[in-house]
């Protein structure tokens, strides 16, 4: 059922691509590449001291990302990506190093879009929004499976909320020693 599901959804993406879209992804995808778009957010965010605690949720989001997804479960699940098993189709981009499971695009994506919802709402429906974008152009580019993206949202989003719960603790905590 999973390999169906994973299979429909990555022809689908095939079937659309295009010189526009191609160009497009490819530019977001190159954005999440080591997590740089939301680093630089993040680091944007600690500088001004109305964003800061949202800034350091992000970051601390993508810390927790990187250590979940790319230091734990990559290389415990080792899943081989779509475009090792199935060397016919043409990648429209590098292929990948490191393992397909869970999407580390999506993983660092939705943990940094979750840590700025729980902080800002309408900056963080327009992040979430750009995270989904960022997880379909890794399907789009045949680079990871479905799951791969939903493993990586799930993950993402829960350890948003976990940066956004310590860093409110941590805040208060802050604030508590400043006016004692």
């Amino acid at each position: 059922m999973v390999a169906w599901f994973d299979s429909v959804i990555l022809s689908w993406f095939q079937s659309i691509q295009n010189e526009f879209l191609t160009v497009l992804f490819k530019a977001i995808t190159l954005l999440g590449e080591g997590g740089l778009i939301w680093i630089a957010l993040g680091l944007c965010l600690v500088a001004y001291k109305k964003t800061r605690w949202v800034g350091i949720s992000v970051l601390l989001a993508l810390l927790f990302s990187l250590l979940v997804g790319n230091v734990t479960l990559k290389p415990l699940v080792a899943r081989p990506r779509p475009c090792w098993r199935n060397s016919l189709v043409n990648l429209l981009i590098q292929n990948p190093k490191d393992y397909s499971f869970p999407s580390g695009h999506s993983l660092s994506s939705f943990a940094a879009a979750m840590a700025i919802f729980m902080n800002h709402r309408k900056m963080g429906v327009a992040a979430l929004l750009f995270a989904f974008i960022m997880g379909c152009t890794r399907l789009y580019f045949y680079v990871h499976y479905p799951t791969d993206v939903l493993a990586g949202m799930l993950f993402g989003l829960i350890l948003g909320f976990l940066a956004y719960w310590i860093a409110t603790k941590g805040r208060k905590k802050w604030e508590e020693r400043s006016c004692a």
